[in-house]
């Protein structure tokens, strides 16, 4: 059967955003559609150009017998900040305070396209980086780890406050809350993590950085390393235990007795990010 140009872009460009972060053999797709390779490279020439025009991300070619190419999703600057902002807004809506200052987000990390869109931007922040997996504790952070770890192709690892005998033999650590000073458990199933691992921490919200500190006691039980720690939204505090991480939004202040929610950008900009560049079109 003979493809027209049209059907291999397309085909391929679905097969690329499933495959992210895969090695893609360009006999692959010569195979796939009974074309030459030149063909094949040029069809791939095309899909960088609009892939990067578009902010979807990007095409790395690795050259060679053994080589082939690999897609990353990288965002622009522009879309990032519009992003961000509209999140920031949606945060400060004061219906969503809880009492005791707690604010409702179970809307924001439920909703399958901010969600992606979350995932995208922080893996965006460590698409140069090996990462073997993402940790986060459930249950709030599973959804934002799911989001980045489908961007990056890398299984999610749920650490728990309580053991599961479906898991099997599990690894357990106390761990002492930054905020509240409580001591409190973590639970990590053996079969979880390979030994030697490099993890790409996960929070969905980050007061004085405890949570994120356990996990990077827990990694230690596996000889396991910090590639980077993620966090959805951090929260203005005075002594923090954890410094070098990426948040996408800052809550300032909550006023309940005012029902306002004053919200800001994170650091996410301050981090040496390789955006795209903007479509000048």
């Amino acid at each position: 059967m003979k493809f027209r140009r049209s059907e291999r872009i397309i085909d391929m460009t679905h097969y690329l955003l499933e495959h992210p972060h895969q090695l893609v053999s360009l006999t692959l797709f010569a195979e796939r559609f009974g074309s030459a390779k030149s063909s094949i490279s040029e069809d791939l020439a095309i899909i960088k150009e609009t892939f990067e025009k578009r902010g979807i991300g990007t095409l790395q070619t690795v050259p060679g017998a053994a080589g082939g190419v690999k897609f990353y999703s990288r965002v622009n600057e522009e879309s990032a900040k519009e992003f961000i902002a509209d999140l920031c807004r949606q945060i400060e809506n004061p219906d969503r305070l809880l009492p005791g200052g707690y604010l409702y987000m179970m809307d924001l990390l439920g909703h399958p396209r901010i969600m992606n869109q979350v995932g995208k931007l922080l893996a965006s922040a460590y698409a140069d980086q090996k990462i073997d997996a993402i940790m986060t504790v459930a249950t709030k952070g599973i959804p934002i780890a799911h989001a980045i770890a489908a961007h990056l192709n890398v299984p999610v690892v749920v650490v728990r406050r309580d053991s599961k005998v479906t898991e099997g033999p599990t690894v357990s650590i106390n761990y002492v809350s930054g905020s509240t000073k409580r001591i409190q458990a973590m639970v990590l199933s053996k079969r979880s993590l390979k030994e030697g691992s490099k993890v790409l921490l996960v929070d969905d919200f980050m007061k004085g950085g405890g949570t994120i500190n356990g996990m990077i006691s827990l990694l230690a039980e596996f000889n396991a390393s910090v590639a980077g720690i993620a966090v959805l939204v951090e929260a203005e505090y005075p002594e923090r235990l954890i410094n070098d991480y990426i948040s996408l939004v800052k809550l300032k202040d909550v006023n309940e007795k005012e029902a306002a929610i004053s919200v800001v950008e994170g650091n996410y900009f301050s981090k040496n990010i390789d955006f795209l560049l903007e479509d000048s079109e």
